[in-house]
This record gives C-alpha cells, structure tokens and sequence, in this order.
C-alpha cells in the first residue's frame, strides 16, 4: 500500500531509537499549561550552602556551548540531530559546593521537575536559549529552558526559573502524577 504509514513502519525504519519510540521530523509542542508571559527572565541557582541570582545578561555573559543530540519525548516521539546553544550546568553551578545528590528545577509558571544532581553535572545539561539558530521560541520554553537531553524531555523543564539542590529525591509535578522518577528513554523510564 503507498501512502499509508503509522507508527510501527516509523518504528522500524530508525533502528537507532530508544524502545518504543517513533522519529519525528517536527517539533511538537506539549506543555503542562500555558506559555507564561515573562517580562524580566532571572535564573536562581542554589544549594544548601549558597545560591546565585543572574539576570539574562549575566547569564548570556557566561561560556556558551553548542549541543547536537536527539530528544526523545515520553509520548513516544524521538527527533535526532537537534542543535541548541546554551550554558551549561557545570559552569552555572561552579563555586557552589553540595553535598545533595538531587535537584529540584522550577519554571516560570509553576511547574517542577526533579532531577538526580548526576544527570544536571559533568556535561550531561545546560541552560538553553537558542534552537536550531535561532533564539528558543516561547512554545518549546523560550526565553530559555532547562537542557537534558539523555532523560526523557519532560526533565527539560520549559521558561526554567531556578534549580535548587535537595538532600532527597522530591517528585516533581509529573512525577507526583506517576511518571518515572528518572526518566531514561533507553529503559522506558516513563512511569512509576
């Protein structure tokens, strides 16, 4: 039959996807509620120990990096070689000392994500402003969103406001509705 496909012929022909997942050529907007309307964007980043506060300059002031890598959605979507610039957590938690293993990250609108302070360090996550050359559009997070790319994307938290180091793992707002406390695409981490 020509012209007819679904996701299991989408399935088959990326054998380089995490199980259960379907390549995508677009860039689906899911969010857990609407796009906030933020007016002056500030990044909070703190742990027990001490915090730090940077306003948008600040933050484009500090060591940029480029990332290409695939996203992998929980609905089941992968879309591969994405280009995002942005900063990394490495250099956004650098002088601040932990001794916390968690982290909670908290977006501009209310929402929440916890995330293992592991999976945030050592290159694994950044800050990112810009997609595919462009700054990041406020639909998929913009003015700047929270960047882990090897966890499913629910753990990149769009319009990111603050991460705070924990001594426990605390559910975040999907993960209190029964999501994966990790979220690993490669284990189908996708629910409790």
């Amino acid at each position: 039959m020509v012209g007819f496909t679904g996701t299991a012929s989408r399935r088959k022909a990326a054998s380089d996807l995490p199980p259960g997942q379907y390549l995508e050529r677009g860039f689906p907007v899911l969010s857990a509620g609407p796009t906030p309307n933020i007016k002056r964007w500030e990044l909070q980043i703190a742990t027990e120990n001490g915090a730090k506060s940077l306003s948008w300059d600040d933050f484009l002031a500090l060591p940029q990096e480029d990332v290409t890598t695939d996203i992998h959605c929980v609905t089941s979507w992968t879309k591969l070689g994405t280009r995002w610039r942005g900063v990394s957590l490495d250099t956004l938690f650098d002088g601040l000392d932990t001794e916390h293993e968690f982290a909670m990250a908290r977006s501009y609108g209310g929402y929440t994500t916890n995330v293992p302070l592991a999976d945030l360090l050592g290159g694994k996550a950044w800050i990112a402003h810009t997609f595919d050359g462009q700054p990041l559009a406020p639909d998929h997070g913009g003015p700047a969103r929270l960047f882990i790319p090897h966890l499913y994307f629910w753990k990149s938290a769009k319009w990111v406001q603050g991460i705070q180091t924990m001594p426990t793992d605390t559910p975040g707002f999907w993960e209190g509705l029964g999501y994966h406390s990790h979220g690993d695409p490669w284990k189908e981490e996708r629910y409790s």
